[in-house]
């Protein structure tokens, strides 16, 4: 089965490259990080510069020229596809209630700044006070329920800017 890489040279031009495709150069070490590379009859003096394997960033220099390179597998794809990248959570725009209950208190108003884990309001189901929490750093939009007010399950909160 031949694996194909997803790459993106200085974050504009994007290529496919098979194994094949890096099988098919000559290429020989020369020290730990440079090398030397014959392709189609033309010679190719390469030094990976920077490298960072998280996030699978690397910077090269070939013949004086340097390159940034991402370098992404089917795996990679998936993951982002998925919404799973480091870095990239999906952004919370509502809070809706975890479950049936009262609201007994709210904390905040309307174009309040939160930051993350700021108490919001405090929700009382099955005799038990559930403190909501931000989840995020945001501006409240709209706050959609009252002091008192009897919430179902999956109601809409709060919602952020």
């Amino acid at each position: 089965m031949d694996i194909h890489y997803q790459v993106k040279v200085n974050g504009e031009l994007e290529l496919t490259i098979s194994n094949d495709d890096i099988n098919s150069l000559d290429i020989i070490k020369t020290s730990h990080s440079k090398y030397h590379i014959l392709r189609n009859g033309k010679s190719f003096s390469a030094e990976i510069t920077d490298r960072n394997f998280d996030n699978k960033k690397y910077e090269v220099k070939v013949n004086n020229n340097t390159y940034t390179i991402n370098i992404f597998n089917d795996l990679d794809k998936l993951i982002k596809d998925l919404g799973f990248e480091i870095g990239n959570a999906k952004k919370i725009n509502k809070i809706t209630a975890p479950m049936p209950g009262l609201i007994l208190e709210i904390h905040v108003d309307n174009g309040a700044q939160v930051k993350e884990n700021d108490p919001l309001l405090i929700l009382e189901a099955m005799k038990m006070e559930n403190v909501i929490s931000s989840p995020r750093e945001g501006i409240i939009k709209s706050i959609s329920v009252a002091k008192g007010d009897a919430v179902d399950k999956n109601q809409l909160l709060i919602e952020f800017e």
